[in-house]
């Protein structure tokens, strides 16, 4: 684990995670994998295996095949994409250097992805709907320094066992390689989480498998998975891919920059003073779906957007209203995905195994409530905001 100090690794795995709901048909990869015999490395305590995970000799760089799994959306929960890569699962390839860039590739009989990466910015190219996704990283600000003792490491694994299950580092083969595997999961108010697990090279620290599973399953939802990996130096036009000319381009900054200017400008906190600043109805009963109010506040100048929030961690359940602008209908993201009625009105549904977002409009107002919560959950709570 030593590389992620100074590579995004786990960044990509996650942004595929959650930037990804991903692909379609894969195609077959060729690429020279060397590792283990298919052995599992010797039982250790999590604590040290972490540590000597992170105290690992960082390699030059590195090459392999992966499998991306994405059983997230239900059949037919999309009604556009579903055969890009960032939809439905894919093979492909993954090239990483020790100077923080790298390329993932994501195989599809649809069109490839491209994610291409620095310290500093990312590109993701999606060839079925040729549009260039493109992003600022922030500045993690990971120190190079050396290893944390076990025993920092057992501080931090007992401070994170107040609120979650961990298990031991359970001895495993990942990709003919050594690698040790640890599973965690919420305590409460999980949500529909199950679990997330990590497998990472026992000699080498590096990840070799990151998965998420829903409560009640025993396959992941969310996987990215080493197939086959080699250790060497990469060449800086690996991965130095462009996208195509004249591919849309879709700058992702501006939600940062929006975030900023709310951060920025005076929040109304309290539902009395939410009311006051909002500029149009607020609505936010005390409680939803037998969830308490925890907090309500307005961002924003001018035309305000409020949030309200309802229970606690990952199985809580937030709303966000705002005026509704000029055009008819209902707009924004979830606009062409399934339509559920909320008392007479009509609200576009995006229903996944970890959660589930509803979008609506009434007298004026756009209502997006989203929580870890079943849709049946997230309709009753909709209907409960009168």
């Amino acid at each position: 684990m030593k590389l992620l100090r100074t590579l995004p690794t786990r960044r990509l795995a996650l942004l595929l995670a959650a930037v990804v709901g991903v692909a379609a048909a894969a195609a077959a990869i060729t690429v020279t994998a060397s590792g283990g015999g298919g052995s599992t490395p010797p039982a250790k305590p999590l604590a040290r295996a972490v540590h000597d995970a992170l105290a690992a000799p960082q390699p030059e760089g590195m090459t392999a095949l992966i499998r991306f799994t994405n059983r997230l959306f239900p059949s037919g929960a999309l009604l556009g994409n579903v055969g890009s890569a960032l939809m439905s699962g894919a093979s492909g390839r993954l090239w990483i250097t020790n100077d923080g860039r790298g390329r993932l590739e994501l195989q599809s009989n649809a069109g490839d992805v491209q994610v291409v990466w620095n310290r500093k910015h990312v590109t993701v190219y999606d060839a079925s709907s040729n549009t260039v996704y493109e992003a600022d990283l922030p500045k993690h600000g990971l120190k190079t320094g050396a290893a944390p003792s076990a025993g920092e490491i057992v501080k931090a694994l007992t401070g994170l066992r107040e609120h979650a299950s961990i298990s031991g580092a359970a001895p495993v083969d990942v990709a003919g390689r050594a690698a040790y595997r640890v599973t965690v999961s919420p305590k409460h108010d999980g949500g529909l989480l199950g679990s997330a697990q990590l497998a990472w090279d026992a000699a080498r620290g590096v990840p070799l498998d990151v998965a998420i599973l829903a409560q009640g399953s025993s396959s992941p939802v969310l996987e990215l998975k080493v197939t086959g990996i080699s250790f060497g130096p990469v060449a800086t036009s690996t991965v130095a891919v462009a996208p195509p000319h004249g591919a849309k381009t879709v700058p992702l900054g501006a939600g940062a920059r929006a975030t900023h200017e709310r951060k920025a400008a005076k929040a109304a906190v309290g539902l009395a003073a939410t009311r006051a600043a909002a500029g149009f109805p607020v609505v936010a009963p005390s409680t939803l779906v037998g969830l308490p109010r925890r907090d309500v506040r307005a961002f924003g100048r001018g035309s305000r957007t409020v949030l309200v929030a309802y229970g606690r961690g990952l199985g809580g359940i937030v709303v966000v209203e705002r005026r509704a602008g000029p055009r008819a209908g209902v707009g924004g993201m979830l606009s062409s995905l399934p339509k559920v009625s909320v008392n007479g009105l009509t609200a576009h549904e995006l229903a996944t195994q970890l959660g589930t977002a509803l979008q609506w409009r009434r007298g004026g107002v756009e209502y997006l409530l989203a929580g870890s919560v079943p849709a049946a959950a997230a309709e009753a709570a909709a209907r409960d905001l009168r």
